[in-house]
């Protein structure tokens, strides 16, 4: 039996904790899948879909058992159509979990899922995308959270 995980999120842009809690999972699976989640449709955000997808693709080239995919509909159609069993998420905060809980809740009412949930790194606690992009906009040095291609394509981004 292979056991499959999905870890979804708008990666927008994704951060060095998203690539912790990726490394880390794909120990416990035989395969995961990083789930770029929205509607190409509707462009939103920094990034296009396809963006992200390019950018999640280079942050994780070097895990041989995890691959990049983008969704716009429900979760649970895309664990059931992929026979997915997991879905992966990090937790940073208490108000992460307030958010995932019932979600997870949801999910597994839904298709049977179930969630697994990682603690992120407390180096990386503190970091979301939305951080990211706000201290990059005016000048502070961040590469330290962000993969260096994250970081190069916000700044080009941002630039003009």
């Amino acid at each position: 039996m292979v056991h499959r995980a999905v870890c979804p999120g708008s990666f927008d842009p994704i951060t060095m904790g998203h690539v912790d809690i990726f490394r880390r999972a794909a120990q416990q699976f035989d395969e995961m899948v990083v789930l770029v989640t929205g509607n190409p449709n509707k462009p939103s955000g920094l990034f296009s879909i396809s963006e992200r997808v390019e950018l999640a693709e280079k942050a994780v080239a070097d895990l041989p058992n995890v691959t990049v995919d983008w969704w716009g509909g429900l979760l649970v159609d895309y664990t059931t159509k992929h026979d997915i069993g997991v879905i992966v998420k990090g937790l940073r905060s208490a108000l992460d979990y307030e958010y995932e809980v019932p979600m997870a809740q949801m999910n597994r009412s839904l298709s049977g899922v179930d969630t697994m949930f990682f603690m992120t790194n407390p180096k990386y606690g503190h970091v979301s995308s939305t951080l990211c992009k706000e201290v990059i906009k005016y000048g502070g040095d961040i590469h330290d959270v962000l993969p260096p291609d994250v970081e190069e394509a916000i700044q080009k981004k941002l630039s003009g």
